[in-house]
């Protein structure tokens, strides 16, 4: 799948039909990934059965040892193949940056909350814009968008970096009825920001929900940001509506769990141990 197959689809006329064929995209590209990741199990495998150690194939490959497998595995005198426990892995982060709960307003309010973020925090920035255009809304987001699971949304999805470490995807999602032809849908970053874009297109913000989950990762999520074998991901859900009650702005971020401290905001003079 390929940004100008997106066009193509984004073209057809049934709505209906549109969802239904990026929904198989969508599968299609994750059944890719899954055999992909197979197919490099397996390559590594065979790798390390020629007497190769993981250090010398994660040198080779440009990873970290720990990065080799997709899944750790230990071997048995016998040499038959054990999985090692799926509980969410504990191990010394690459390095470790903070994403506030809830988002301090003066951040939102900046030209990039990740930029603004990190800026107090002491660490390099980086961000790169991976997608923006048309896809099927999933139930967490269609419910926070108000529209059926599987309509067509526009999302804006990008990587954050800290110190040159991919430590978040976030993923802007904006209703096609309300933005599509607007430039929230064309490629690249919004200048000077996407909330002024948003402003400028006549909403005034009224409030936001915030949910946070911890969960394994996808395997596009576990690639993107190089995760650990047995990694977590979580994933901070942020609903903005405006004055109108209109649902505006759903924002994803999913965090690498163990590069990320989450501290918790309280009303100001009412904090308490």
């Amino acid at each position: 799948m390929d940004l100008e197959t997106l066009r193509d689809v984004s073209g057809l006329s049934d709505p209906v039909e549109r969802a239904r064929v990026l929904s198989r995209l969508i599968t299609e590209e994750q059944g890719l990934l899954a055999e992909a990741a197979k197919m490099r199990r397996q390559a590594i495998a065979e790798a390390r059965d020629s007497g190769m150690s993981l250090e010398d194939i994660g040198t080779r490959l440009g990873v970290s040892p720990g990065r080799v497998s997709e899944e750790p595995v230990v071997r048995t005198s016998e040499e038959s193949v054990v999985r090692v426990s799926e509980e969410p892995v504990v191990s010394t982060p690459r390095v470790l940056v903070r994403r506030a709960l809830p988002t301090d307003p003066a951040v939102r309010a900046s030209a990039s909350l990740f930029l603004a973020e990190a800026e107090r925090q002491g660490v390099t920035p980086g961000r790169r814009m991976l997608y923006v255009g048309p896809e099927p809304a999933g139930e967490h987001v269609a419910a926070c968008l108000r529209v059926e699971p599987g309509a067509e949304v526009i999302a804006r999805r990008k990587m954050m970096t800290a110190d040159g470490i991919p430590v978040r995807i976030a993923t802007s999602y904006f209703r096609a009825d309300l933005f599509g032809g607007t430039r929230l849908a064309e490629p690249g970053f919004v200048k000077p920001s996407l909330q002024s874009a948003l402003v400028a297109l006549g909403h005034t913000f009224g409030r936001a929900e915030e949910t946070l989950t911890a969960r394994p990762p996808t395997p596009f999520e576990y690639e993107t940001l190089e995760l650990e074998p047995g990694e977590w991901v979580v994933q901070v859900l942020r609903a903005g509506y405006s004055d109108e009650d209109v649902p505006v702005h759903v924002l994803e971020t999913v965090c690498a769990a163990n590069r990320h401290v989450f501290p918790i905001g309280q009303v100001s003079g009412h904090d308490e141990f």
